[in-house]
């Protein structure tokens, strides 16, 4: 889950991490009380979406008078940003941020995320802040340093912190809240459940202080059910309206670009079926992973999901039954192609529990639907039907 950038910047205040002082706004009748609160006469308007880039893309102005912050604001608030990250659809701007100008000096890169692969915290550093990580690592690798940390209560030692910081060549005051910085990254990803927290730029100021000048935080799904404070925090006008219908149904749905929809059950399955659609030249429209022990009412679901996506041109349904019974499946596929009217080709692979039961309940639903002897041959009658 993601949360926006003052959410994030509020969590680290609380740990004791130096951040701007801001203030959030939902309307341009808010601007002036707020920023009452604020003693700069140099304001960063902040476009609050989910998303990279929004620089590039007018959401990031300075603004250096009341006047201006409102004209700019009113252009702003509204907008559709179109980023890297947001694909061509972009993101409405439904909140702002407005906070206090720093003078800056130097423009520093500084993330903590879960290592799955060691079961370790990655600190990443980098002297290229304000940029693309993924630029600075492809153009400049020499300029980032990834030092691991082990699970400890204390959190990271002095010996790792120091090996976190080297590459900023900070002075010995700087050190120290560096020091508190990185132990409280730590803290907030265990106490928080984070996968990621990203601070880009970490400033040093011309008066020679640190600053987080922006924040992103990306919370564990399967972990934000004991973590209240943070699903509070969750914007729902910033997630696809599929993905946010998905999770109501309890189902593994992550909306993609391709005209293929998918129902499978099991992550690694569904992987392997995506990659197969693209073997034979199409692209999947989702990700849908239904589970072990999905029910009738779950499958039905799962099925009128995809289909509610316009550019779906097929189905794919690759089902290996273990926990999940392919009878079940069927019926729930029969129950919601009725209700839909389905008018689309669908290809069906059934194995493993009952899918000789499955099989006879798809046959006698008088539907349209192909029989797949195996995932090779399903993919192959999907593509070809859609063409």
């Amino acid at each position: 889950m993601n949360i926006h950038e003052h959410q994030a910047k509020q969590i680290l205040r609380e740990f004791n991490i130096p951040v701007s002082k801001g203030v959030v706004v939902f309307s341009i009748n808010e601007i002036r009380e707020k920023i009452s609160q604020l003693k700069s006469k140099e304001f960063v308007l902040k476009a609050q979406i989910h998303a990279g880039g929004r620089g590039k893309a007018g959401g990031v102005k300075l603004v250096t008078s009341v006047e201006n912050l409102l004209k700019e604001a009113k252009i702003m608030m509204g907008k559709t940003l179109i980023t890297h990250q947001t694909g061509p659809e972009g993101k409405q701007v439904k909140r702002l941020y407005i906070e206090e100008a720093s003078k800056i000096s130097r423009e520093l890169y500084l993330s903590c995320l879960i290592d799955r692969e060691t079961a370790k915290i990655a600190f990443i550093s980098s002297t290229e802040g304000g940029m693309d990580i993924e630029k600075v690592a492809a153009e400049t690798p020499n300029k980032i340093i990834t030092n691991k940390v082990d699970l400890k209560k204390e959190g990271p030692s002095k010996e790792e912190i120091e090996n976190i910081i080297s590459i900023f060549n900070f002075k010995d005051e700087q050190k120290n809240i560096a020091s508190q910085i990185i132990k409280s990254l730590y803290e907030i990803i265990i106490k928080k459940d984070a996968n990621l927290i990203e601070i880009n730029p970490l400033i040093v100021t011309k008066s020679d202080k640190l600053i987080c000048l922006d924040a992103k935080m990306n919370f564990d799904d399967n972990a934000i059910f004991r973590r209240p404070e943070i699903i509070k925090l969750r914007d729902l006008n910033e997630e696809d309206p599929a993905e946010v219908e998905a999770s109501k149904n309890e189902l593994a749905y992550i909306k993609l670009n391709g005209s293929i929809g998918c129902m499978v059950n099991g992550a690694g399955l569904a992987m392997a079926t995506m990659d197969i659609i693209k073997l034979y030249g199409k692209e999947p429209a989702n990700f849908l992973d239904v589970g072990g022990g999905a029910s009738k009412e779950k499958v039905a679901a799962a099925f009128k999901l995809i289909l509610s996506d316009k550019n779906v041109k097929g189905i794919l349904i690759n089902i290996f039954g273990g926990i999940m019974r392919c009878d079940v499946l069927a019926q729930g596929v029969v129950d919601a192609a009725n209700e839909i009217k389905l008018s689309i080709p669908l290809v069906v692979r059934l194995a493993g529990t009952n899918f000789e039961e499955g099989k006879e309940i798809l046959e006698k639903s008088n539907l349209e639907i192909l029989s797949a002897s195996d995932l090779n041959d399903a993919a192959k009658k999907i593509v070809e039907a859609i063409k």
